[in-house]
């Protein structure tokens, strides 16, 4: 049986994560590796958070729970994973007085996504001089650090695990068409940030249904001077590589014919119309 659905995906994106600012500098989200480079990322909770409002999810019913500075916002103990699809696939805690918390571990995984060019220090130099205009007045500046570049993140499904929580358990169609309608979500999901609206679907995907739970191809995205990595992906695939499919938007990368002749890529679309096939069989 396959029951773990996994797929990394490519994306390009500008400044679409911002942490916590110092003065009036704005700073994005950043790490650092070994060889002293920085690198932007985008949090999963951000990713999660625009999918769920994209997909109409976010009515799952919360509530405060505790008192004073313990007070903390929550899931409603009465919220089902049958009536609400955002607990379903991303879990839950549940706490009530007198009772042990009730918690569902998160059925779908989300990574960061991590951008595949290294951070430079560039700035972005604000004003707001049109509106200090109007009435005379000074200019208040500000600078905000900026970043156009590649991201790769990973999802990972359990899918024995979609639609059952003890007691419950919802019909395998509405389980297929709740995974479907989370699929089609990644493919043309979309980030609102700053006055912008950053496209976030993928120009390359990699994955399938496999029998283990793995993210087989997380961490196996690599680029160098625009040239997509296919040696590492073509051996992270080599266990997997009959069950599993990648989508390709045409010109990403530089090595666009090297790409095209080690994976035979169909179009993004295609890719993820093979993939909600895949989850119907699944659950059939």
């Amino acid at each position: 049986m396959k029951n773990g659905l996994t797929m990394t995906a490519v994306f390009e994106a500008e400044s679409a994560n911002y942490g916590e600012g110092m003065g009036n500098i704005t700073t994005l989200k950043k790490l650092n590796r070994g060889a002293g480079d920085g690198y932007t990322y985008i949090s999963r909770q951000a990713l999660r958070y625009s999918l769920i409002q994209q997909l109409e999810w976010d009515n799952t019913p919360v509530e405060k729970s505790g008192s004073g500075d313990k007070t903390v916002v929550q899931f409603q103990p009465s919220a089902s994973i049958a009536d609400y699809p955002e607990i379903d696939f991303f879990g839950y805690m549940k706490t009530e007085k007198k009772k042990n918390a009730a918690t569902r571990s998160a059925v779908c995984r989300l990574s960061n996504a991590i951008s595949l060019e290294p951070y430079t220090s560039d700035l972005d130099f604000l004003t707001n001089m049109g509106l200090a205009r109007r009435i005379d007045a000074d200019n208040a500046i500000a600078q905000s650090e900026i970043h156009k570049s590649f991201y790769a993140y990973s999802i990972t499904i359990d899918l024995d695990r979609v639609g059952e929580d003890g007691e419950v358990s919802i019909p395998d169609s509405e389980k297929a068409q709740r995974t479907e309608t989370l699929l089609r979500g990644f493919e043309f999901l979309y980030r609102d940030i700053k006055g912008r609206r950053e496209n976030l679907s993928p120009l390359f995907v990699i994955g399938g249904l496999y029998e283990r739970k793995n993210p087989y191809f997380e961490n196996r995205i690599q680029l160098n001077k625009g040239n997509l990595n296919t040696r590492m992906l073509l051996d992270a695939a080599e266990p997997v590589k009959t069950e599993s499919k990648v989508g390709y938007i045409s010109g990403t990368f530089a090595n666009d014919k090297e790409i095209k002749d080690s994976f035979q890529p169909v179009t993004v679309a295609e890719f993820f119309n093979w993939l909600t096939g895949q989850v119907r069989e699944r659950f059939a």
